[in-house]
């Protein structure tokens, strides 16, 4: 299988190129910025690209690719600090600019190779404080801004180029146009990257591990996917465990339960530990602090669900993915931390059992297609994500008993609604969260201090960014009006319009 090798210096974005490129079908792998040469020759990649990165190439503590790698004689793209990796290394010069952050206009210079059937002129995301002052020596300018006269330059005839925006983010136009131009025309990759063939390995893979397998789900597409993999491979060495940690979505663990006993063929159990967490999450407020108590709980529970199991089991699998993976600060690159995920940050260190993540290397809608294939039925791979700390995440502060069932019974009116109108599954997610702000409403003419409701729908391809969705006002009035009409602790309800970046999809 053909392979494209992307470097990663530390850009939130770097998994996005990875996600793009397999969007034409090719096998595209992030690897760390100081992966050694003998071990980039063992990917045996078609090309390479540097991505994006925070540091600036002229600091003495700037992150270097080892030498060598620029003589390999492969076709080669940088991205932003890649690009000016690119400029630097082969003898331009990088300067310090004004900081560009947003939408440029590119202009394009030479219609060939990567700009090729672009346009004349696209919109392009900028976000860099550094630009090229003097492209080197056999490189030439093939795209322009108003501020970055070098936004995109070339040295065909080495197959190198570098281009100052990121082609990854869906704000750039023909921005995967621009990443296939590499990868198809100028690498000559195959596209032979296919979710059959995954399948096909993953299968292959699991089915060589010794041991049990204790996988637990959710009820969601990622856990779903990933036991119906495992199964696949092992058969009834796999257990799958429901845990119903009581931050669920409304009559969801019923819902949950009743969908594998019909659907699945698979041995499944379910456990009640919804005392246990509510009990922990107690005068917990910090959301990262949350998160970890949420993930160490699973883990206890899970363990002491295997510690009792004869025979034992030597795996826990998860449906972690690689936006889990990247929000974790878990990259490949200088990445920080955004948020922990359970199953990813908030894991301690000290586990009798091994992690088994089949679908870490995928992205939501790849882990969609593959439960396509697998006749998962539509209802559940259509389904909005829910955060594995569930809705401990979506109540600001403590978790109360009071706010949990405002969140449950706001985001089941907010979904309905969403359904009612068509538009459940034109959204990426949508939901109600709760905090511990209160607001002044008038009822049956009397004075009211209730809750305030937060409402969060959001557009996006990945999770990795995304937009707030423009509902149309009549819904968004209709939703406000039963929310505050049938939950008699709710006088208020806002709607959350911060996109991702600079928001998160979730609140905490």
């Amino acid at each position: 299988m053909d392979k494209i090798v992307v470097l990663d210096f530390g850009s939130q974005y770097s998994h996005l190129i990875c996600r793009r490129i397999r969007e034409s079908s090719v096998y595209a792998e992030l690897v760390p910025f100081d992966i050694s040469y003998e071990e980039l020759q063992e990917h045996s990649p078609k090309g390479i690209i540097f991505s994006g990165g925070p540091s600036s190439v002229y600091n003495s503590k700037a992150p270097m690719p080892e030498d060598k790698i620029f003589e390999m004689n492969l076709p080669l793209l940088g991205i932003c600090y890649g690009h000016q990796l690119i400029v630097n290394r082969f003898g331009g010069k990088v300067k310090r600019a004004n900081r560009e952050y947003g939408s440029s206009l590119l202009t394009v210079d030479e219609d060939r190779d990567l700009l090729n059937g672009v346009g004349r002129s696209v919109r392009a995301w900028m976000s860099h404080g550094d630009e090229a002052e003097e492209i080197p020596p056999g490189f030439q300018v093939i795209g322009h801004t108003k501020s970055a006269r070098a936004a995109a330059i070339a040295s065909e005839d080495r197959a190198v180029y570098g281009i100052q925006f990121h082609p990854e983010v869906v704000h750039t136009e023909q921005g995967t146009k621009i990443l296939k131009n590499f990868v198809l025309k100028v690498c000559g990759a195959r596209q032979d990257w296919t979710m059959e063939g995954f399948m096909e390995s993953s299968v292959e893979k699991i089915s060589g591990m010794e041991g049990n397998v204790l996988c637990g789900v959710s009820g969601g597409v990622d856990s779903t996917v990933a036991a119906l993999l495992i199964h696949k491979a092992v058969g009834d060495r796999l257990k799958c465990v429901f845990v119903n940690n009581g931050l669920l979505r409304l009559d969801e663990e019923n819902e949950i339960e009743e969908m594998f006993r019909d659907n699945f063929k698979v041995n499944f159990s379910s456990i009640d530990a919804s005392k246990g967490f509510l009990g922990r999450l107690k005068g917990i407020t910090d959301p990262e602090e949350k998160r970890k108590v949420v993930g160490e709980e699973f883990v206890r529970v899970f363990t002491d669900f295997a510690e009792k199991s004869d025979p034992p089991f030597k795996w826990l699998a998860q449906g972690t993915l690689y936006p889990d993976i990247i929000e974790s600060g878990v990259s490949k690159g200088p990445a920080a931390v955004i948020k922990s995920h359970h199953n990813v940050g908030g894991l301690p260190e000290r586990m009798n059992l091994e992690i088994l993540e089949p679908l870490k290397e995928l992205y939501k809608d790849e882990v969609r297609q593959i439960a396509k294939i697998l006749n998962v039925p539509e209802r559940l791979f259509m389904r909005h994500p829910f955060p594995g700390p569930g809705l401990s995440v979506r109540i600001i502060g403590e978790v109360t008993p009071t706010k949990l069932w405002i969140c449950k019974v706001a985001s089941r009116i907010v979904e309905e609604e969403l359904l009612e109108a068509g538009l459940y599954g034109k959204v990426w997610q949508a939901y109600a969260a709760v905090g511990d702000d209160k607001a002044v409403g008038v009822v049956g003419d009397k004075r009211k201090y209730g809750s305030v409701v937060m409402i969060r729908v959001v557009d996006s391809i990945d999770a990795m960014t995304a937009d707030w969705t423009r509902l149309p006002h009549e819904l968004l009035e209709k939703i406000s009006n039963r929310i505050t009409n049938e939950i008699e602790e709710v006088t208020w309800v806002t709607y959350a319009v911060s996109s991702k970046p600079p928001a998160t999809i979730e609140p905490q």
